[in-house]
């Protein structure tokens, strides 16, 4: 049985495979207005589509949306191809491809970017390209806020803002088979291991004081409470509630 992956209701075992010389020939056709085998150049080519979506798969996106957007980068990519370049039409099909599909994820993101942002974007890469032909290299990007008289923090959210979201589970690269992600290089300052032990620590030296003592020490530093309220609360002197706690957290240095 052959392999095969199904979708749009395309079954890819049965789609023609053609070779690079064939393929030469079969657009030469399609330039001339051969529509039959411009329909047969298409399907020969939804392998390749489908091999480029299979990259964005960790965008939670449907695969069958991402594989007709990928149709559309391929149909621009035969109108637009021309063989004089002398490069395959996959090389050049490729990048078309990933370019539809980026466009498409961008305009339907969920995160939406201010108007206003936007135009700053467009504004900053057109001043971009304008300092590359003057300086003969890229420009960073202070002369870039200079150019357009701007704060520099500015251009820096615009820019920002072009940038595609990029998945916690997308995989940086593989390492000896094993893929790691980008949630794997993500530092969590928050809780890390010596915030982990030291959590620990604090639980367990909290066990060895009295029931009086742990619950002084919960009110104040747990609940955010003031010596006054705790003292009203246990109904003891704030006199008491300084001691009992001052003897408490004594105790705990031992232990932490």
């Amino acid at each position: 049985m052959a392999n095969k992956v199904e979708i749009c209701g395309v079954n890819t075992a049965k789609l023609p495979r053609y070779r690079d010389k064939e393929m030469m020939e079969m657009i030469e056709k399609v330039k001339a207005g051969d529509e039959e085998v411009r329909e047969e150049f298409i399907k020969g080519n939804l392998r390749l589509v489908l091999s480029v979506i299979q990259r964005f798969n960790n965008r939670g996106e449907n695969p069958d949306d991402l594989f007709q957007v990928g149709c559309i980068g391929l149909i621009k990519a035969l109108d637009n191809f021309d063989r004089s370049h002398g490069v395959k039409f996959s090389t050049y099909a490729v990048p078309m491809i990933i370019g539809e599909v980026r466009r498409y994820l961008r305009d339907n993101n969920s995160i939406r970017v201010s108007r206003s942002l936007r135009d700053t974007a467009y504004k900053a890469l057109q001043a971009k390209e304008k300092l590359e032909r003057l300086l003969q290299r890229e420009p960073n990007v202070t002369e870039i806020a200079k150019e357009l008289d701007m704060k520099r923090e500015d251009i820096v959210l615009a820019l920002d803002s072009t940038r595609d979201p990029i998945s916690l589970f997308e995989p940086v690269f593989h390492d000896n088979g094993d893929a790691v992600y980008v949630m794997d290089q993500v530092k969590d300052m928050k809780n890390t291991d010596a915030k982990w032990i030291e959590n620990i620590s604090l639980s367990e030296a909290m066990k060895k004081l009295s029931p009086r003592e742990r619950n002084i020490l919960t009110m104040r530093f747990f609940e955010g409470k003031t010596q006054m309220e705790v003292a009203q609360e246990i109904s003891i002197s704030q006199a008491q509630v300084s001691r009992l706690e001052k003897n408490a957290l004594k105790y705990m240095r031992k232990y932490v």
